[in-house]
């Protein structure tokens, strides 16, 4: 080749390579999200874990890990109002397993605390397990924090949460009277202070503001069985639906949006979901997420 052909090859290529790098992010890897189907409720969460990259993925040794189920209502395990408590307990132990120095397990409860987290069947799950601290919120903990939304400036938040190593978002998939559903997205309103009935104003938006914030290293979603109607506190069986299933990924609006479509509806009918989108916290786009089921 002579100087002048290569000098026009090389001239070509430096204007074809904006484009080609632009294809090159264009076809990343799409967000995985691991289902896992059956009865033995601490087996399918393992499963999605692993499906995902297994715990060691998320959690190193001497690691400090908050994982944040909802247990917010005084409600029994098959009113499908809190997440499973098996689903939790398997959480934590693949944590320990994992290597974590401590896993702590709370949520700041919409009833009464004490009665949430027994009748949830969470503390007791949990109970035995050593280096696992299942506590009541302490409200001296929580700390203003800078969040420079686009609807919350600022907003109090459990300190606990925030000096974690690792965040495990543990929610379970509810209906929801404001939001539609209530998923990982939603689960964060438990690290939450002050008056949390003001972001109801605007709440798609706030959650999105927080979520931008504390990021989830690794959702699980319960649907071992799923609130259909008269979220999010229930109290009717006939509103339960057991589909034995558990969800697991690293993208929470990819999880957030596979979850949806238990219900029958689809991810852009959640107002959060979509505004985390928006924000650049995950895929909506059901075509674009590589559903595995295992």
């Amino acid at each position: 080749m002579d100087r002048r052909s290569f000098l026009k090859m090389a001239g070509a290529a430096s204007v074809l390579a904006p484009s080609l790098l632009k294809d090159a992010l264009a076809a990343k890897e799409p967000s995985l999200v691991a289902v896992a189907e059956g009865k033995d409720y601490a087996a399918i969460t393992r499963k999605a874990i692993n499906a995902v990259g297994g715990m060691k993925h998320f959690v190193k040794a001497g690691d400090v890990v908050v994982v944040k189920p909802n247990m917010g209502w005084d409600r029994s395990t098959d009113l499908a109002a809190n997440t499973h408590p098996l689903v939790v307990r398997a959480v934590v132990e693949e944590c320990l397993a994992a290597g974590a120095k401590m896993v702590k397990v709370f949520d700041y409860t919409c009833n009464d605390a004490r009665r949430c987290y027994v009748n949830s069947g969470i503390e007791g799950a949990l109970k035995g397990l050593k280096n696992v601290a299942c506590k009541q919120i302490e409200p001296e903990r929580f700390k203003k924090v800078t969040l420079n939304g686009q609807f919350l400036k600022e907003w109090d938040l459990y300190d606990e949460a925030l000096s974690a190593d690792v965040y495990i978002n543990v929610p379970i998939a509810k209906h929801h009277g404001l939001s539609k559903l209530t998923l990982g997205l939603k689960n964060v309103m438990g690290i939450m202070g002050g008056n949390r009935g003001y972001i109801h104003r605007n709440i798609d938006v706030a959650l999105a503001d927080v979520n931008s914030h504390v990021k989830s290293h690794l959702t699980v979603i319960d649907a071992t069985r799923i609130l259909t109607a008269h979220g999010p506190q229930g109290g009717n069986k006939a509103d339960v639906k057991v589909l034995n299933k558990v969800i697991a990924s690293t993208d929470i609006v990819a999880a957030d949006a596979f979850a949806t479509t238990l219900f029958g509806l689809k991810p852009s009918d959640i107002p959060i979901t979509v505004a985390a989108h928006k924000r650049g916290l995950g895929e909506i786009d059901l075509g674009r997420i590589k559903v595995v089921r295992v």
